[in-house]
């Protein structure tokens, strides 16, 4: 059991279904390289960025199906949004901040940030936020793998590997990825074990 599905589990969730396995996040986010690179006609000047901790290996696996969809690498970056949470001093006792990466300017891009879940748009909202401190792309877009409905600020996602309805109190959506300490490759719904 990967330890996201432990802490899930110490918070009286239970697994209540798979929403993808291993296959269907590969094919959902084949289907998403090829959408982004049809939206921004090719990859010239596209920039994809992860959003810490999940969106990064999702941001990596989508570069690498986009470079070789168009026979060039893509630049990549990554962000920590931790300062930039709207519940930093309520909801983060003790913050762990990590780098922002970024491979260069930000003008001229069609920035796409990228995270695993969409949910609130409150993680959406902080990493526009930081971008804008270092520059102003040309457009921002993003991508997630799992949109589960539930938004309180009106924040879209350009690119959805799935949607899932949730309730905002007895749901939560786990991505677990290969790269991460899960060791495996699946998006599962979890609901409180009432």
């Amino acid at each position: 059991m990967s330890p996201t599905e432990e802490k899930l589990q110490r918070e009286g969730f239970v697994v209540s279904r798979r929403i993808l396995d291993a296959a269907g996040m590969a094919r959902a986010l084949r289907r998403m390289a090829g959408e982004i690179v049809e939206r921004n006609l090719g990859s010239e000047n596209l920039m994809l960025v992860g959003i810490r901790s999940r969106g990064v290996p999702l941001a990596e696996r989508l570069g690498d199906l986009i470079a070789e969809l168009e026979k060039r690498p893509v630049e990549q970056g990554v962000l920590d949004i931790t300062l930039y949470r709207d519940d930093v001093l309520v909801g983060l006792p003790d913050p762990e901040i990590k780098p922002t990466t970024l491979p260069g300017p930000l003008r001229g891009k069609r920035l796409v940030l990228v995270d695993d879940v969409l949910f609130t748009g409150r993680t959406i909202r902080a990493a526009m936020d930081h971008i804008m401190d270092y520059g102003r792309p040309e457009h921002i877009q993003l991508a997630v793998l799992v949109d589960r409905g539930g938004r309180e600020l009106p924040i879209q996602a350009d690119y959805v590997g799935t949607t899932v309805e949730t309730s905002k109190t007895s749901d939560s959506v786990a991505v677990l990825l290969e790269e991460s300490d899960d060791g495996r490759d699946e998006v599962l719904l979890f609901s409180k074990n009432h």
